[in-house]
Order: C-alpha cells, then structure tokens, then sequence
C-alpha cells in the first residue's frame, strides 16, 4: 500500500512539474512578441509627441525673447525581465494525504535607460545658427512641400523683394515689408499646382546655385510674367538662378536663406500670447511706420497660429504649459500643423549632415 501511495505521489510531482515547465515555456515564447509590439510604439510615440513639443515650447521661449534649449535622445535601452511565481497549496481533507494545488504567477519588470544630451557647442552652431543650405531647400520642394511654403519660411531675400529679414531675431521694433515677396512666391505656387515648375540643384564654379526652370507652355503665362516683373527681367524667360550675394556673377540671382534659429524666431511671431504679459511688457510690441501695433498675423497668418488659453484645450493638436498658460496648435488647423511639421523636418535635416 505505501508503495502504491509512493507511486501516485510521484506521478502527482511529475505531472505538477509538467505543468509548471509548460506555463514558464510558453511565457517566455509568448509575451516576447507582445512587449516587442506594444513597447516600441509606445516609445515611437513618445518620442515623436516630445520632439514637437519642444519644438513648440521653443517658439513660446522666442517669443518671451528667451533661450532655447534643445535635448536629444541619443539612447534609449530597454530591458524586460518575466518573473515567474511558483507555489503548492495544500488542502487536507478527511482521510487523504493532502491534495496538492500548484499556483503560479508571471509579471513583467521593465528597466529603461534613456540618455539625453543638450544640442551647444559645434553642434549647436552647425546645426542650429548655420543657413540652410541651397540643396536642403531643393529637397524640401522635391519631396512635395509647396515651394510657396517653403519659400516664405527659409529665405529672407530673393533679389530685392524681402521676406522680413529682421524677423530672423528677436522680434523687430519696425513692422517689416513681405508684400512682394509673397507675392513672388504665390505666382511660383500657382505655376508648381500647374505642373509648369522644376527647382533643381547645381555647383557652377565650384559655387552652389538653385536654379527655377518654367516649361516652354507657362514661359508666358500670367504667372511667369507677373513674376518676371517682380524680379525685373525679360519676359518669357524659362530658368532662373540663385546664389550666395557673395558670387560676383551676373547672370545670378541673390538669394539670402534663414538659419533653422531664424525660422524658429520667424515662426514665434504667431505664438499669440496673453492681452496681460502685453500690457506688463513681458514681449516686445512691433509697431508700423504710423506708431500702430503691428498685426503679426499679417505675415504668420497663412503659415501658423499659436493660440494661448488658461486651461487646458480640449481641441489641441499639439499643446504645452509654460508661464502658467497652455499654448497650443488646433487639431482642425491643418495649415499650423502642415508648417510645423515643414519644421520638424527642417530641425531633423539641420540637425544631421
């Protein structure tokens, strides 16, 4: 009988133990897939959403004419360790032994290491106070942004026609001119929209040039020819390039780029910011030649609004608390987000070769 006894207890182990190596097994094999999965678009995410808001949050600094600051993630290392709990529960009974219950548990413990580092230094000034280069701005319009967009937010000059070139530092006393150099830049959209447009890149003489052809059937177009006018030169004409100021070439157009710093303090002039820290002074004010306030929106208006609300929106995009307010871009606003993200990617390219 004990034998007997012997027996059943050792199948009983056996089997508890199969059980138990089945359930850690499959553990292993099953929430590795899962925590893959989930985590990294979590992370995606997270990152994603902090990049912008410290884009944001840099605007409203620039605006309050105070120092940005930019923080990379240059790491992050995530580790996952299963834990797994195993226990027996007995419950005796009358005339038995003991039957034996076996119970376990599994949880997952996360350890996360992310390392950041601020943007200063060569880096800083590389990417950050450098211009944007001719090529960057050939590549903007050829992976689809609208050359009027990206026109009106990366150049200060094209010939004479100015886009608010003291717009590209703290924001100006005396309300700039941009009439004509919207203007210019309109005509080039409607011409892009027609299919009529192609802006290539090329090293003349060792010197990097931008160079804007029209084809042969909107040469004469109204467009073509209001913006001919606008730059002072022939009518009908199919190519036009630009170059550094700094070219002793003729044939050359002068073209004059922001740095990403002058966009950024370009852009803050939409940040709206509230009636009180106007009136306490806290930003500066930019009046017209008549001693009016000037009307930001008049520039900034077709490419980003910042509004400000002392609670928390509900139909923000993008939002950010700073000086006891939330700033914020409208989740409806696809014009702000469009440029924001023209920024976004404006930062990336800066940021790297």
């Amino acid at each position: 009988m004990n034998s007997h006894n012997k027996m059943l207890t050792s199948k009983y182990y056996t089997e508890i133990v199969c059980v138990i190596a089945v359930i850690i097994l499959s553990s292993c094999t099953m929430y590795g897939p899962v925590f893959i999965k989930s985590e990294r678009n979590q992370y995606n995410q997270a990152i994603q959403k902090t990049n912008d808001e410290q884009l944001l949050l840099n605007l409203v600094r620039l605006k309050y004419h105070e120092n940005p600051l930019f923080m990379e993630v240059n790491n992050i290392a995530s580790q996952f360790t299963l834990q797994n709990e195993i226990g027996l529960g007995a419950t005796l009974q009358a005339g038995a032994k003991g039957i034996f219950t076996p119970s376990t548990s599994t949880y997952v413990e996360e350890r996360p290491t992310i390392s950041y580092s601020p943007l200063h230094g060569e880096n800083f000034v590389k990417g950050v106070l450098t211009p944007i280069t001719l090529k960057t701005i050939v590549l903007l319009f050829h992976s689809g942004w609208s050359i009027e967009r990206v026109f009106k937010v990366c150049l200060q000059r094209m010939d004479k026609l100015k886009n608010a070139p003291s717009a590209s530092g703290p924001t100006p006393k005396i309300a700039p001119k941009t009439n004509k150099f919207f203007k210019a830049a309109k005509l080039l959209h409607e011409i892009q929209t027609q299919g009529g447009l192609e802006v290539t890149y090329r090293i003349f003489d060792g010197e990097p040039q931008l160079v804007i052809y029209i084809s042969n059937s909107f040469k004469n177009s109204p467009p073509a020819n209001q913006f001919a006018r606008l730059l002072n030169t022939n009518l009908g004409k199919m190519s036009y390039i630009f170059s550094s100021p700094s070219i002793k070439d003729k044939e050359s157009i002068d073209i004059v780029t922001r740095s990403l710093l002058g966009v950024m303090f370009y852009l803050s002039q939409a940040v709206e910011v509230p009636e009180q820290d106007v009136t306490e002074g806290k930003v500066a004010v930019t009046k017209t030649v008549k001693g009016e306030v000037f009307d930001w929106a008049e520039i900034t208006g077709e490419l980003l609004h910042v509004y400000n609300s002392p609670s928390s929106p509900e139909d923000a995009g993008l939002k950010i608390f700073y000086r006891n307010y939330w700033f914020y871009i409208n989740d409806s606003d696809l014009i702000s987000k469009s440029t924001f993200s023209l920024l976004a990617q404006i930062y990336a390219l800066q940021s790297g070769e």
